[in-house]
């Protein structure tokens, strides 16, 4: 009986970007906002006509810290991105324990921004949903895919719960467990009719209490004589065709009973008419004396001396 386990998966818990500061800076946000919209337009004009955005850009920003100190606002760097490295001077989101321009949060793997929902985290770098589970979690050993919620372990692998069954029949299964046969689980009933020993007797699978004899197992109870259908008290059988038999029945099937006593021959035996006798059964049915082959007749199936056949009969 192999051993199996239903436990949770090691999922981590999805983890949400720290909002954006509101507090201070709508007023701020609308003038970066505008910045982008020029610097958008400004880099588009500049790779038309050859110019170079970035001190035209530096000039822009300059222009704008100080009419930002004339309205009080301080225009200090949020942070430096940890994706490109510059000063987040609008919104910024934080992470991971580190500051990120909301448009450079990305999972780790397709790239998709992450800033506006849930996203799980590995060895330091962000994923989305389905590429953490395609990535991280366990593999159902049936269906080969990530198994999100439960695992069920068993057979040193890993299973989706609904999924671990019986490999023959397809029954999920219950508290009775499951038996292991080549690497794949079986219920009960399947393993004992597919793989357990049959019995010689009633061919019905033996579990405990068998017999082996006559290159095969038996149940206790189904090791008896073909024929009569008893059991050998003695400890000994015959055996015919790969079948047990008592004494009796064995010379009955061998043709080896005394047609005098009906009991079998085990030594020498006389032949005579078609039947076989003791020796000392091979006598005249009148004077009882014991008769010689060639020297006796038979009459109404009975043998009878050459003396006592003429008496009784000429």
């Amino acid at each position: 009986l192999s051993a199996m386990s239903s436990t949770p998966v090691r999922d981590p818990k999805p983890l949400l970007p720290s909002p954006p500061r509101t507090d201070a800076a709508s007023q701020l946000d609308e003038l970066l906002a505008d910045l982008g919209h020029t610097q958008s337009k400004l880099t588009a004009a500049g790779q038309g006509a050859g110019m170079p955005t970035e001190s035209v850009l530096d000039n822009m920003l300059d222009s704008l810290t100080r009419d930002l100190q004339e309205l009080g606002i301080t225009a200090a760097p949020a942070g430096v991105c940890a994706a490109c490295r510059k000063p987040i001077a609008g919104k910024v989101l934080t992470a991971l324990g580190k500051t990120w321009h909301p448009e450079h949060f990305t999972c780790a793997h397709c790239g998709r921004e992450l800033d506006k929902g849930p996203f799980f985290e590995q060895g330091g770098r962000a994923f989305c949903e389905e590429d953490y589970h395609q990535a991280f979690s366990p593999r159902c050993a049936y269906c080969a895919g990530p198994i999100r919620q439960k695992v069920l372990t068993a057979l040193e692998q890993t299973w989706h719960p609904e999924h671990f069954f019986c490999a023959h029949c397809g029954k999920v299964f219950g508290d009775e467990g499951f038996l292991e046969r080549n690497g794949k689980p079986y219920c009960h009933q399947d393993f004992l009719a597919m793989f357990a020993p049959k019995c010689q007797g009633c061919e019905r699978p033996v579990m405990d209490n068998y017999l082996s004899a006559l290159q095969g197992v038996w149940h206790t109870e189904c090791f008896v004589c073909t024929e009569c259908l008893t059991g050998f008290s003695s400890g000994s059988f015959f055996e015919l065709e790969g079948r047990p038999y008592c004494e009796l029945h064995f010379h009955q099937r061998q043709g080896t009973i005394c047609h005098s006593c009906s009991c079998p021959i085990t030594g020498r035996c006389i032949t005579a008419a078609g039947r076989r006798y003791h020796p000392e059964h091979f006598i005249c049915s009148y004077c009882m004396r014991r008769l010689q082959k060639g020297t006796f007749s038979e009459r109404d199936d009975k043998m009878y001396c050459q003396p006592c056949h003429d008496k009784l009969f000429i």
